[in-house]
């Protein structure tokens, strides 16, 4: 049998193409095998010319920086130009006449916080619960009425708390009352505003029936229709609250009844306290 001739081999590519051809593409760079696959998320390091290029515009704006400092330095000052003002007239008359004491609400709360509490009613009892009191409250004392003592106490703090005046009575074996006065500093915080919401708030969650306090514009009382929760067995199980602002003092009212505190008794009761503000 004869034996097959071989196949020519393919024609090689012509080397003068007769028309434009693209560029061939450049053999790619041999892979490294140690290197972070990008298509893995890997970052992408920088190059050294472009931590050069860098470099070198970091060290032309401090030559530049420089350059100008030592420019500056040998110029003369610039003098400024004079001030001027228009010349004023002084004024004529006679200064106003400050107000007497009766009438600058300042120097009512800057003086004895304590005078200003209602006085205690003619025949009503002394409350144990003041005894060496001295009809102050620190700051101690007044967040440990709070049901978060320590809380409270940083809250004060914050709210620029200055001092509490507090007093109380009992009448008859029928109620008692605790009125405090707080007063707060109010230079960047103003406290008596936000004690006065955060006590209205508080006061009307539960089944309570509330009801403004005339001549105080937000001040509110509220009246608990139930014996407030844990104290059924006490003498005084009935809870009613008032609460008011003016200028840097908050007011606190609380009457404690044996029977559902009246509205009236207890929004008369704030009424007349927030007029001696």
């Amino acid at each position: 049998m004869e034996e097959e001739p071989a196949r020519p081999a393919a024609p090689a590519a012509p080397t003068t193409p007769e028309g434009p051809q693209p560029a061939a593409d450049p053999e790619p760079p041999p892979v490294d095998e140690a290197a972070p696959d990008a298509a893995a998320g890997g970052s992408r390091r920088r190059g050294r010319t472009a931590l050069l290029i860098a470099a070198a515009a970091v060290l032309g704006l401090v030559a530049g920086t420089c350059t100008g400092v030592l420019v500056q330095a040998d110029r003369e000052p610039t003098k400024l130009p004079p001030l001027s003002q228009a010349a004023l007239a002084p004024s004529t008359g006679k200064a106003p006449k400050p107000l007497p004491a009766d009438q600058d609400r300042r120097v009512r709360t800057d003086g004895d916080l304590r005078e200003l509490l209602l006085k205690k009613p003619r025949g009503a009892d002394e409350v144990d619960w003041l005894e060496g009191s001295d009809g102050w409250m620190d700051l101690a004392g007044y967040a440990g009425t709070f049901g978060n003592p320590r809380y409270e106490y940083e809250h004060l703090l914050r709210s620029e708390f200055r001092r509490a005046a507090i007093t109380g009575w009992e009448v008859d074996g029928a109620y008692s009352v605790e009125i405090r006065l707080i007063q707060y500093r109010q230079e960047e915080v103003l406290g008596a505003g936000g004690a006065n919401a955060s006590g209205q708030y508080y006061a009307g969650e539960g089944g309570v029936d509330d009801g403004g306090i005339p001549g105080t514009g937000d001040g509110r009382v509220h009246v608990y229709d139930r014996p407030v929760p844990g104290l059924e067995a006490a003498p005084f199980p009935y809870q009613a609250e008032a609460h008011a602002r003016r200028g840097d003092i908050a007011m606190e009212i609380w009457v404690s009844g044996a029977k559902r505190v009246e509205k009236k008794m207890i929004t008369r009761l704030a009424e007349r306290q927030m007029e001696r503000l």
